[in-house]
């Protein structure tokens, strides 16, 4: 661990380097344009290829799909406890996303123009469900769940199998009671290759989400502008803005919580509490030594985890908007107030009984989130983003005679008169 405090002469110097932009290293880069390219020349011959080269199964291209008799097997592999587990974050996944669709409208604009906005479903979308150190079952509700919602008819998804060619099935489980239509057995900066070039065996899809390592990240913004894609979101991140009123041992359990999704990860703690700072750097190996990752979680300690310690609590807001973290958690006498004033944070956690876990798991947003300062740009996944919009536009002649003058006066202005004599021929005797 790091600790980092104002009265440390080179603190403000220290701060800059926590300021991030979501970019690749060249090493990434070009490690993903190589796989993309070798996809998208070779298809399913490329795709195997490449899954056995970074450690997965050998799969015949017959074996890329996951078959209904595998998900028949995974059904009787899933315990209850799984399934009301599952039951009770999907219901709560679709009644939030219910409340983000965006939905038809028409008016009229001050010239009588009749205007208005279509919202339809986009028709074949790629999900990337992570799978390597842990399968991410929480991640298929967060997704897919949402996807049906938005009335997706085709919801296909990508996610490695062990090196037994098995998907978990828990996590098959989730992805067919989300709503996934086709489950490929392939994972890594490949996955987002095919889905969005396509293979012999995985037809290519119009918009790719999913969260993902750095080089899952690359892919999806090399592949932007052949799909749409819906954010950049990596490895997992949280930065605490606590006080002295916060409990020290609640947000070691907190950050270790974050540390455990191990490499590349990002843990932040920022108080101007020195008491409480030195309380939770003595938790968190206590705790630590508990857990069951502890190779993962020793790693994010050692490389990425930072502890600062700030003059006033309102440095921390300033900290934390240059941050941008994917999840931050406000632990303070005042949290509205503090978080009124976040405005690049993926998501909020409000208080000191909002484990981030809670949201990850169970609430209802989704815990995709854009992460690497990418909250600068970007917000996290929402039902609209599996919509597509269409603007309509119906003139009658009425309307139409009120608004040509402007339409000719821009045309003037542009230099465009063919423009504006498009509009005015309408006008003229029929």
């Amino acid at each position: 661990m790091r600790t980092l405090r104002y009265t440390d002469p080179d603190f403000d110097e220290a701060l800059r380097t926590l300021n991030r932009h979501c970019v690749p290293s060249d090493d990434v880069r070009s490690a993903v344009t190589a796989i993309v390219a070798q996809v998208q020349a070779e298809g399913d011959a490329g795709l195997i290829a490449l899954t056995q080269k970074f450690g997965g199964p050998a799969l015949a291209p017959a074996a890329l799909r996951v078959s209904e008799e595998e998900f028949a097997a995974a059904e009787q592999e899933v315990d209850d406890a799984t399934r009301q587990a599952v039951a009770a974050s999907h219901a709560n996944v679709q009644s939030f996303a219910r409340q983000s669709l965006r939905h038809n409208w028409q008016g009229v604009n001050a010239q009588g123009v009749e205007v208005g906005e279509r919202f339809d479903p986009f028709q074949r979308v790629g999900i990337y469900v992570p799978g390597g150190t842990a399968p991410l079952v929480s991640t298929a509700i967060m997704t897919c769940a949402i996807a049906a919602v938005a009335g997706v008819p085709e919801i296909v998804v990508t996610t490695p199998a062990g090196r037994d060619g098995r998907v978990n099935p828990a996590l098959l489980h989730a992805l067919r009671y989300s709503g996934a239509t086709e489950v490929y057995k392939v994972g890594g900066a490949q996955a987002v290759a095919a889905l969005a070039y396509g293979t012999e065996s995985i037809a290519p899809v119009a918009k790719v989400y999913g969260p993902g390592n750095a080089y899952v990240v690359e892919a999806k913004r090399q592949v932007f502008g052949r799909v749409a894609v819906d954010l950049l979101p990596g490895p997992s991140e949280i930065l605490v803005i606590a006080d002295k009123t916060a409990r020290p041992a609640w947000v070691a359990a907190d950050l270790l919580a974050q540390a455990e999704h191990g490499h590349n990860s990002a843990v932040v703690l920022v108080s101007d509490s020195p008491a409480l700072l030195e309380e939770v750097e003595r938790q968190i190996p206590l705790q630590a030594a508990k857990l069951s990752r502890g190779t993962h979680i020793e790693e994010v300690l050692r490389e990425s985890t930072i502890l600062v310690l700030v003059e006033k609590i309102e440095d921390a807001i300033t900290l934390c908007n240059n941050y941008a973290p994917e999840h931050t958690s406000v632990v303070t006498k005042d949290d509205d107030a503090i978080a009124a004033r976040l405005t690049t944070s993926g998501a909020l956690f409000l208080g000191r009984y909002s484990p981030v876990a809670g949201g990850d798991f169970a609430a209802g947003p989704s815990h995709e989130l854009p992460t690497g300062g990418a909250g600068k740009s970007f917000a996290g996944l929402t039902v609209d983003q599996f919509q597509r919009r269409t603007s309509i536009v119906r003139f009658s002649r009425e309307s139409l005679a009120a608004t040509v003058p402007i339409v000719e006066t821009f045309a003037a202005i542009e230099g465009l008169d063919a423009h504006g004599r498009s509009a005015s021929i309408r006008l003229e005797e029929e």
